[in-house]
């Protein structure tokens, strides 16, 4: 991948880089309560980062499908001191801010965010300015509809080839809107209006979205697709997560995005060797 810097880290090379979630809600799928208090968010993101995570993902709004939308003043009450508490103690990792609304993303940048991770793909009409005007990295993301209503919108002909059209159109929109193109990472969104099969499918097809030319973060943790393939719980899915991360990085994917930063690590690690390791192979 081209060099992006995110924060003071400049990515660079093929990656994978890993992404520690954070979630700072009563309400997520996985883990939802656990780091609610912003003192129990902060040791959570040291301890990802000392994992191995090469920057972390922090949200205040679960996006689950079905989810309703906070208001504002909640997200920021939850997201902001989260910031501001790992900044203090000295953490320098790149932090990216998951959220859709242009305030909590300006506020959280403010506090010391460096990315924004928006879901929506900058649906709130005020985020492209936000990105614009601090010169922040953003990501993309494939979905239909809301998290509320998306799960009613997963019909798709072809997923992988509308997935790959539509993101080259959000990339052109906000290309318009005045975020240059070398700031901008995409994200195919499994889950987001997506149905287990049509996740697994853009899985296998991961190769042809890196045609779109932006670095990819791709997110599989603890996905239904994984429940729905081998019948386990949100709480077992660590190894068919493994298994999708070693997808992810045979694909070429650059960054992932996983709540179990330490065994992702040493999947991704192997799964890279292999990757080289063929790629010499066909050298030869």
């Amino acid at each position: 991948m081209n060099p992006l810097r995110i924060g003071a880290r400049v990515f660079d090379g093929p990656g994978p880089f890993l992404m520690g979630v954070v979630n700072a809600t009563p309400d997520s799928f996985s883990d939802g309560g656990r780091f609610l208090d912003p003192e129990a968010a902060r040791a959570h993101a040291l301890r990802l980062v000392a994992e191995g995570a090469d920057l972390l993902d922090l949200g205040g709004e679960s996006t689950r499908p079905g989810a309703a939308e906070v208001s504002v003043a909640e997200e920021l009450r939850r997201v902001v001191p989260v910031v501001e508490a790992i900044r203090a103690a000295g953490c320098t990792a790149p932090i990216s801010v998951d959220t859709r609304k242009a305030a909590v993303a300006r506020a959280a940048l403010a506090a010391g965010a460096d990315l924004v991770n928006d879901v929506s793909a900058l649906a709130d009409p005020a985020m492209a300015e936000v990105v614009a005007a601090t010169g922040a990295p953003v990501v993309l993301m494939h979905m239909r509809g809301t998290p509320a209503d998306m799960a009613s919108r997963a019909v798709y002909a072809d997923v992988g080839a509308e997935v790959e059209r539509e993101l080259a159109e959000a990339l052109a929109r906000a290309v318009r809107l005045g975020i240059p193109e070398a700031r901008v990472v995409l994200d195919p969104g499994l889950g987001f209006a997506k149905r287990p099969e049509h996740d697994l499918r853009l899985l296998a097809e991961l190769p042809r979205l890196r045609r779109l030319g932006r670095p990819l973060l791709v997110g599989p943790s603890r996905k239904s697709f994984i429940g729905r393939t081998t019948g386990a719980a949100v709480a077992d899915r660590l190894p068919g997560t493994l298994a999708a991360v070693t997808a992810c990085v045979l694909a070429g994917v650059e960054l992932v995005r996983v709540h179990d930063v330490a065994a992702a690590r040493q999947a991704a690690q192997v799964a890279a060797a292999i990757r080289s390791a063929s790629s010499s192979a066909g050298e030869g």
